[in-house]
């Protein structure tokens, strides 16, 4: 049988042998409505306690991502997220080079909108695996294809393809070598139409660079 790819559409992409759908794990795009919020097709999370709609995968994921921040959480496609994973936006941070870091305008309605003492974006890259109960600073920037360790706790730049793990995170090795890692930044199979990607999953789940350039669209 051919490979396909899910509905990018659906909120639950996993279907159990008994054919129930595995309700702790979602396309986010399906579930997530933010105005702050940019996240890419075929990109899950997973947790053994899902929040309920009261709650929502937002909040969850992103508690400190406010209506009205200034700031962007962006997400890249095909990343996969595990449960305790947190992204702390930069409207979490206080100021620093005031007398007092307390947040008083917080407080009033009339002056909250133009607290923003921090307005970096968080931005992953594709095909980015974030384990368990990493905590992502805010304006981290995560490059394409990394691994982070569980429990990492990752801030600035982490470049394409490496493995990061610890508190604070640091690189323990790169995924591939310099050429591979080229290669596939060029190819970037995630931009490619799902029935090119279904095709190249034998080469995606293989780790054949090479196969995987003969199959480029």
């Amino acid at each position: 049988m051919p490979a396909t790819l899910p509905d990018a559409r659906t909120a639950h992409p996993i279907v159990l042998p008994d054919g129930s759908p595995h309700s702790g794990t979602v396309f986010l795009n399906a579930v997530i409505d933010h105005p702050r919020m940019e996240i890419g097709d075929y990109t899950y999370a997973s947790d053994f306690d899902p929040p309920g709609p009261e709650e929502g995968w937002a909040a969850r994921l992103a508690p400190y991502l406010f209506d009205f921040a200034e700031e962007r959480l962006r997400i890249g496609r095909f990343c996969q997220i595990a449960h305790g994973v947190r992204f702390v936006g930069s409207a979490a941070n206080h100021a620093t080079r005031a007398l007092s870091s307390f947040p008083f305008q917080v407080f009033s309605p009339e002056r909250m909108h133009g607290y923003a003492p921090d307005t970096r974006d968080t931005v992953v890259g594709h095909d980015v695996w974030l384990g368990y109960g990493a905590l992502i600073c805010p304006g981290a920037r995560i490059g394409n294809g990394v691994f982070v360790g569980a429990g990492a706790v990752v801030r600035g730049t982490v470049p394409d393809y490496a493995v990061v793990m610890g508190n604070p995170a640091r690189v323990v090795r790169m995924r591939f070598s310099d050429a591979e890692i080229a290669t596939l930044l060029r190819l970037a199979w995630w931009d490619w139409p799902p029935e090119a990607i279904a095709r190249a999953q034998p080469a995606l789940e293989a780790g054949d660079v090479e196969a995987l350039a003969a199959l480029a669209p």
